[in-house]
C-alpha cells in the first residue's frame, strides 16, 4: 500500500445490507488494519441480505453479524464522517447523499457504480450468481483502486 492511500475508507449504498458490507468485508480481508474501514446506507430499514453473507462466506468473509445503520445512526454513535478520508458510493442515491452530507468537508467522494443484485434472477442459483457478480464488481475495483492485498492477506 503506497503511502498517498487514505487511512479510512467509508463505503455507502442505499440500505447498508448488500453492496457496502460486501466492500467493507472485502476491504478488512485484503488490507486488514491498514486501513479504518465501516459501511453506511442512505436508509437502515433492513438486515442484511442473506445471499450477501453466503456469497461473502465463499470468499472467507464473516458477514452474519453485521449490522446494518444509516448515516444518522453512524454520526449518532460517534463515526464523524469528517473522519473519513475517502467516501466510495455503491450507488446514485449514496452518492447523493454522501455529497450533500460532506460538503463543507475536505473529503473526497468516489462513485463506483455497482450492480444491484438485489431482485435480479429466477431462483437460488441465478440469484446467488447476480449476488457474486457485484461481489466480484466490489473486489475488481478494490484492487484496481488500493492495490494488492497486504502480505497478511489474499485476493
Amino acid at each position: 500500500m503506497s503511502a498517498e492511500q487514505p487511512q479510512s475508507v467509508l463505503f455507502c449504498c442505499d440500505h447498508n445490507a448488500v453492496r457496502s458490507p460486501m466492500a467493507e468485508g472485502l476491504m478488512k480481508k485484503f488490507y486488514g488494519t491498514d486501513i479504518y474501514v465501516q459501511s453506511a446506507g442512505v436508509k437502515n430499514d433492513l438486515d442484511i441480505d442473506g445471499f450477501s453473507v453466503a456469497v461473502c462466506k465463499e470468499s472467507g468473509i464473516e458477514l452474519s453479524r453485521h449490522r446494518t445503520r444509516s448515516f444518522e445512526e453512524m454520526q449518532e454513535w460517534g463515526d464523524d464522517l469528517s473522519g473519513f478520508d475517502l467516501i466510495v458510493a455503491l450507488s446514485p442515491a449514496s452518492q447523493r447523499q454522501a455529497l450533500e452530507l460532506t460538503r463543507v468537508y475536505h473529503l473526497q467522494v468516489e462513485y463506483w457504480p455497482i450492480l444491484d443484485p438485489t431482485g435480479l434472477g429466477e431462483g437460488r442459483e441465478e440469484k446467488l450468481n447476480s449476488y457474486r457478480m457485484a461481489r466480484d464488481q466490489i473486489k475488481d475495483r478494490i484492487l484496481a483502486r488500493f492495490g494488492p492485498p497486504t502480505a497478511d492477506a489474499e485476493a
